[in-house]
């Protein structure tokens, strides 16, 4: 019996992707006054991609970014790297909420991932990109049919995916577990997401964008046609401001209503050896997911290492975040059992290090906007796991709203329209808790959802993890 608590205990407690060199030197935290025409607050990705989509538009502008941590702190860094065309968390959650935009989203969302990858090659960024796309496994017998249908949705709706029987699923990897698959070859690339955060914000200070590290906001206050951005030592006058936290929805009070802070849980193993790598036949490299409404996501990285995370999604009481919530290893554990589940081959395996942080989700499981302050401020979170890619377009909206803009992209539903709010705690933590249960035994149940779960789907709420 493989001994899951140990294995974890050997894993280095930090993110595999910032545990390497080059990162960008910590810039000067915010001291003093200071003068923009656009403060950026958060530089994850959404906050980058909006310094850099707003400075190559208009180099005369002047733009601030303040951090309170340093570049990609949170789950930019945390990630699995999957860098997805898709805007709205999956076809179906997109068709279940926004089916009259379901067209212009797709073409949007496969624009987007394109000009991800032009920009990074133009800018020179080492992303070290894999343009494998993604296998979907099915791993019990009644997600065989349900991939099977969302192949042929798909490939309706023009998406170069193809359905794949056991054998042609194992030929792809080999697990026990794999009863099915869906290949979809075009719709996500893989990428080293420290580096591509890294990248853009060298990118964005060699455009003249100035950043502040460790300078948290601790208020954003109105004074006639400007806003004042405090920090503790310092503060911003500004024309405009974006607010680009994700899931520590700060310091924009409303944020907190439509985004929770969802802890999720990822390993990273040693690097396999040429006989291990054999064992699996993952010759084309792509990433991976299996389709249950818990699911897991994995993928290899340049050195073949298995990166292996998802499924354990927890909340904690209070929209509560940093080490308490990280340091914990039972999901972990559980996590490893289930890697070796997946593949038996590797026993002995080990991992190197093990991590967690915050996903920031809505009700429908997608990002959304909003604005405040006659419009001079916009924010965007939300993204569900697929901020990676998705994260520079929420970037193209909140700037487009900021400014004032009406285009294809503010006026649509998905941006328009805000999904249903979180209750305010205790009620918050009880409902969620609660609904992560039903998760489970709908899993349990093949798949079906029971009365609890269809009554938030009637009221136009997602649950899939």
């Amino acid at each position: 019996m493989i001994d899951t608590k140990a294995l974890v205990a050997n894993a280095k407690p930090a993110v595999f992707w910032s545990d390497q060199p080059g990162a960008p030197d910590v810039a000067p935290p915010l001291v003093g006054d200071d003068r923009a025409d656009l403060v950026i607050i958060g530089s994850g990705f959404t906050g980058l991609w909006a310094a850099l989509q707003a400075k190559e538009e208009d180099p005369g502008r002047e733009i601030v970014v303040l951090e309170a941590e340093v570049a990609g702190f949170g789950a930019s860094t945390r990630n699995g790297g999957f860098c997805e065309a898709s805007l709205t968390h999956g076809l179906e959650n997109g068709l279940a909420h926004w089916p009259k935009d379901i067209s212009t989203l797709l073409e949007m969302g496969e624009r987007n991932l394109a000009e991800i990858l032009s920009t990074v090659d133009r800018l020179g960024i080492d992303a070290r990109m894999d343009r494998t796309g993604q296998i979907t496994f099915a791993v019990k017998e009644w997600q065989v049919e349900h991939l099977r249908e969302h192949a042929e949705t798909a490939q309706r709706h023009g998406e170069d995916v193809v359905f794949l029987d056991e054998k042609a699923a194992r030929v792809e990897v080999d697990s026990p577990t794999y009863l099915a698959g869906v290949f979809d070859r075009n719709g996500a690339v893989l990428i080293d997401p420290a580096q591509l955060a890294w990248g853009l914000r060298r990118a964005c200070e060699e455009l003249g964008v100035r950043f502040h590290d460790h300078s948290r906001v601790r208020a954003i206050e109105p004074r006639a046609t400007e806003l004042i951005v405090a920090g503790h030592d310092g503060r911003v006058t500004a024309d405009r401001v974006i607010v680009a936290t994700n899931a520590w929805a700060e310091p924009e009070r409303e944020m907190r209503r439509y985004v929770v802070p969802i802890y999720d849980h990822v390993l990273m193993t040693e690097p396999l050896s040429n006989e291990q790598m054999a064992a699996l036949g993952w010759k084309g490299r792509q990433g991976l997911a299996d389709a249950g409404n818990q699911f897991h996501y994995y993928r290899l990285t340049m050195d073949n290492r298995i990166l292996w995370g998802g499924y354990d999604a927890n909340y904690h009481k209070g929209n509560a975040m940093g080490t308490a919530c990280e340091e914990p290893t039972e999901s972990h554990e559980k996590i490893a059992g289930h890697f070796f589940e997946t593949f038996p081959q590797l026993e002995g395996l080990q991992f190197s290090h093990r991590w967690a942080g915050p996903i920031g989700t809505t009700s429908k499981f997608a990002a959304t906007f909003g604005t405040n302050h006659d419009q001079r401020l916009a924010w965007a979170a939300g993204y569900t796991g697929l901020g990676v890619g998705a994260s520079r377009w929420g970037a193209r909206v909140a700037l487009d709203l900021v400014d004032g803009r009406s285009t294809e992209r503010t006026e649509l539903a998905m941006v328009r329209k805000k999904p249903m709010p979180f209750p305010p705690e205790p009620l918050r933590n009880m409902v969620i808790q609660f609904t992560r249960g039903q998760i489970e035994a709908a899993d349990r149940n093949g798949g079906r959802p029971g009365p609890w779960l269809r009554l938030l789907e009637k009221f136009g709420v997602g649950f899939d993890s």
